[in-house]
């Protein structure tokens, strides 16, 4: 019972934090700074958002991208092409690695093409006579069927034979009539290694365009709506941040695989925004041939193809079409050229170049509208963006402010998680603010962390010091995502049950002395717990 007691306590304790301190009211050139959420999930796919959207796709767990590994069951070697492709395709490892691991194209429920770890293809040479890693793009030699019993597979050529493994260890196409699954040479083990990627792509590819077109058209009138605006407005936002892909600027008829609508759906969040007194950021998250690898760039396979002129050119083009189509809208508060560039795949230089060409692509349309560019993600210093020159006027640099993610992350208990965001995100944050540069805005954060089995108040309170914190941010900041099925992530239900503690009104400094209060606090809640 005292412990109860010293618990309720405590959490009262933060409550009282929350009265301690000066209300104020920040702007950005006359408009209030940013608080805003993300509607992450929307118009661009990420499947971890809302994992059901992806149910009832035949062969589900071979979507483009999937990784598998095939052993012949015969010989209990493993399918493999030296050098990561260029080569004949052998049967000869007994250990799996990347020259034995390759990535699905998916044609159809059945037909499947396979990418090896050089980027060539599977083919059939003279009718199947052999099997090898030398196409450079696919297209009939290249199709296989699949036919599946659980985990063992056949592969069939489109002339009726079947791949099979020969007794010096090659892989040939001429294994004729009808197969059983026991133990012979045109039967494969097949393993998927990894299946994570649940983007767009994949969505339209695995149900086909009839079935993807119905599934889609209901999610986008459903997973947000004009109640949802009202919700953010009541609760203090004032923007929402928008991710969009490429092929909305091909809209209501965007190349294949992707589907048509997503355009209606945006003019829909305008005239929302505009209704309840929002501002809107148009944030394209996912450039053609994607600028980071990952899902929610509508990667095909993880391969990173942004960097080239051709898709830097189709990219500007979307940014002038976003530019010309909603620059005079009374929501339109910014638009973000590019989100999570990838570090490791997109030389700075490049990148520099399309953001400097986004910049005046966006000021043929508006002197006013604010610019943002996001930050490299992986192994880059926001600085970068600083000392870059891309434009002299409402330019921002988005930063996206995660404590997960990193194995730095894992083991830290709550205390140390709310001493991060003081002892590392403020200095950056003031440090960035001081750069007589960009504005700094926080474009994405979470009140999630690798604390397990938190309780609410360590929620409130990691929450508290983000907010905090992210109020130096001298544009402003929005959280990831207003839905989600994994509950902290989402904003709604974070506020309808009090884990994120959150009114029309930021704190005010000083940073140290809440800094302090919430350690205390913390650690007493450590400490009954």
């Amino acid at each position: 019972m005292e412990v109860i007691h010293c618990s309720v306590l405590a959490s009262g304790f933060l409550m009282v934090l929350l009265l301690l301190f000066r209300l104020s009211h920040s702007s950005v050139d006359g408009f209030s700074k940013v608080r805003g959420v993300n509607l992450g999930g929307w118009l661009v796919v990420e499947g971890w958002i809302k994992p059901s959207l992806f149910d009832g796709i035949p062969n589900g767990d071979m979507l483009d991208g999937t990784q598998v590994q095939l052993k012949s069951v015969a010989l209990q070697k493993y399918v493999s092409a030296a050098d990561g492709g260029g080569g004949n395709v052998t049967i000869d490892r007994d250990v799996a690695s990347s020259w034995e691991t390759f990535k699905l194209w998916r044609v159809s429920e059945v037909e499947f093409q396979f990418s090896c770890f050089g980027g060539q293809f599977l083919t059939s040479n003279n009718g199947g006579s052999s099997i090898s890693a030398t196409a450079d793009s696919p297209a009939m030699n290249e199709t296989f069927y699949i036919e599946r019993n659980n985990t063992k597979i056949h592969i069939k050529l489109l002339n009726g034979n079947y791949v099979q493994a020969t007794v010096n260890n090659q892989l040939n196409g001429n294994h004729q009539g009808d197969l059983g699954w026991d133990d012979n040479e045109a039967t494969f083990e097949m393993t998927v290694v990894a299946n994570n990627l649940h983007g767009d792509f994949q969505l339209a590819n695995g149900f086909g365009h009839e079935k993807a077109q119905e599934v889609l058209t209901n999610h986008r009138n459903n997973f947000i709506t004009a109640e949802d605006f009202a919700f953010l407005s009541r609760h203090g936002i004032n923007t929402v941040r928008i991710p969009v892909g490429w092929w909305i600027a091909k809209d209501p008829e965007p190349p294949a695989p992707f589907i048509g609508g997503s355009l209606a759906a945006l003019d829909r969040a305008f005239s929302w925004a505009k209704t309840h007194d929002l501002k809107c950021i148009i944030d394209l998250h996912a450039a053609p041939g994607s600028q980071n690898g990952m899902e929610h760039s509508a990667s095909r396979d993880g391969s990173v193809d942004w960097p080239t002129p051709d898709y830097i050119s189709q990219t500007l083009d979307v940014i002038d079409f976003l530019s010309a189509r909603y620059a005079n809208h009374p929501a339109l508060l910014g638009i973000e050229l590019l989100n999570e560039p990838s570090a490791a795949a997109v030389p700075f230089d490049v990148l520099v170049s399309y953001y400097t060409r986004g910049y005046h692509i966006v000021r043929n349309y508006s002197s006013t509208v604010y610019v943002i560019v996001c930050q490299r993600i992986g192994n880059a210093d926001p600085m970068e963006l600083y000392q870059a020159n891309i434009g002299v006027s409402n330019i921002v640099v988005d930063l996206h402010y995660y404590n997960l993610f990193d194995p730095y992350f894992s083991n830290m208990n709550a205390t140390e998680n709310i001493q991060y965001i003081y002892d590392k995100r403020v200095p950056q944050l003031q440090s960035l603010n001081s750069a007589n540069g960009p504005l700094v805005y926080v474009g994405e954060w979470v009140n999630e962390w690798n604390v397990t089995n938190a309780s609410q108040s360590q929620y409130q309170m990691f929450g508290m010091a983000q907010l905090d914190a992210f109020d130096d941010a001298s544009f402003g900041w929005s959280y990831w995502t207003l839905k989600n099925d994994r509950m902290h992530w989402d904003f709604e239900w974070n506020i309808k049950n009090h884990y994120l503690l959150f009114g029309s009104s930021s704190i005010k400094k000083p940073n140290s002395l809440l800094f302090l209060s919430l350690v205390c606090a913390v650690t007493l809640l450590n400490y009954l717990v």
